[in-house]
């Protein structure tokens, strides 16, 4: 019973440290290019992250839960290497697109790799269908909102990006083939002042940005 008491008392503390509120939690380095009232632009560095995807999921919160699942075993030490990888923020879902705006072919669940693992990332066991994934240097737009990240307020909130993008010197600087992200900062369990921002992918040269092109996978 005392043992089974301590592993659950470990599982919580390391439930606690999921997401962005631990100490010292690491986080991609960007840049903030331009700012306004219902979005910014930043600039990301290159870096790489692990990604899990679910082709076959169309359910955001589904995808999120089944990929971050994945990956937390991974950091936990489900990789060739044996190794235990420091939590990082945000958990990224990004949306592989579909046939029309805001449709879904299925996501990708992403989560940045600590400075230390950046050069040479653990290999994750086979079984958990994980791989790295560089993200290039680019601009994203970020729209932050609060609350729990759902499947129709995470659509709601893409909306609400796109068109304020479109009311902007940037209208047409969003790529054909772009999908927007879901960024996720907080553990399940905070209830208030939770933090979620919609990315989107795009071209502004203007700005200093590169232009990229969606992963495929």
């Amino acid at each position: 019973m005392m043992a089974t008491k301590k592993r659950a008392g470990v599982f919580v503390v390391n439930l606690v440290c999921l997401v962005a509120v631990c100490s010292a939690i690491e986080t991609p380095q960007y840049t903030v290019v331009h700012e306004e009232s219902e979005f910014e632009i930043r600039l990301y560095r290159d870096s790489v992250w692990m990604s899990a995807p679910s082709p076959l999921q169309l359910s955001f919160q589904k995808a999120t839960w089944d990929g971050f699942h994945r990956l937390f075993q991974f950091i936990q030490g489900a990789n060739l290497n044996f190794s235990r990888i420091p939590m990082t923020a945000p958990v990224l879902t990004t949306m592989v697109p579909g046939a029309g705006p805001l449709e879904s072919q299925g996501y990708y669940v992403s989560l940045y790799l600590p400075v230390k693992f950046q050069a040479t990332p653990p290999l994750p066991l086979p079984e958990l269908n994980i791989k790295p994934h560089k993200f290039a240097s680019h601009c994203v737009a970020v729209r932050e909102f609060s609350g729990f990240a759902k499947d129709d307020k995470v659509v709601k909130e893409a909306q609400k990006l796109a068109t304020s993008l479109s009311r902007s010197p940037w209208a047409d600087s969003t790529p054909s083939d772009s999908s927007y992200s879901i960024a996720q900062y907080d553990a399940p369990f905070k209830i208030v002042k939770r933090r979620n921002e919609v990315w989107v992918d795009i071209d502004a040269p203007d700005l200093g940005c590169k232009s990229v092109a969606v992963a495929a996978y």
